[in-house]
């Protein structure tokens, strides 16, 4: 489904399937994103400014096989959201598992217990974020703005690129 460019402020979409979906450039401000999944959506330049994405599904994931079977490996191909204007955005509990945020706008979102696994935040905003709990193993910092962030408790701060940018940021590992 393509919807490029829409206009879909304050749209009330809890639980929605949106995976696979074109919004590049929509409006999503004030949406109602809750538990919806997004996996593989294409956000780019999506303004998503005060949208509630409590719980959303942002990762990209492959079933396990049947049988018991491995596990496929977890691919690095999260939902496009570079560029995106997620600032004020309720991010808390997402699942942002190697998620391209490069020159996202995070500022003052909230990232309560997110996971970030893996994710790339290159020149994105993180001013005034809240990121308590977050798990940031693996995520890619470079170039952030971190001013006013807040990281307590979060985790895999120590696996952080570049290396001790988070160094004195009340992370707990």
């Amino acid at each position: 489904m393509d919807l490029h460019g829409m206009d879909l402020h304050g749209a009330v979409m809890p639980h929605s399937v949106l995976h696979h979906i074109n919004l590049k450039g929509a409006n999503l401000r004030g949406a109602d994103l809750r538990y919806a999944d997004l996996r593989k959506a294409d956000l780019r330049g999506a303004d998503l400014r005060r949208a509630n994405l409590k719980g959303a599904k942002l990762n990209y994931y492959t079933t396990p096989k049947k049988n018991g079977a491995r596990t496929s490996a977890t691919p690095s191909c999260a939902p496009n959201c570079g560029g995106a204007n997620l600032r004020g955005a309720n991010l808390t509990d997402a699942n942002l598992t190697g998620a391209n945020l490069i020159r996202a706008n995070l500022t003052e979102s909230n990232l309560t217990s997110a996971t970030l696994l893996n994710a790339t935040l290159v020149f994105a905003n993180l001013t005034n974020a809240d990121l308590i709990s977050a798990n940031l193993t693996g995520a890619n910092l470079i170039s952030a703005t971190l001013t006013g962030a807040v990281f307590t408790n979060a985790t895999g701060c120590s696996t952080v690129e570049p290396a001790g940018a988070l160094n004195g940021k009340g992370c707990s590992t």
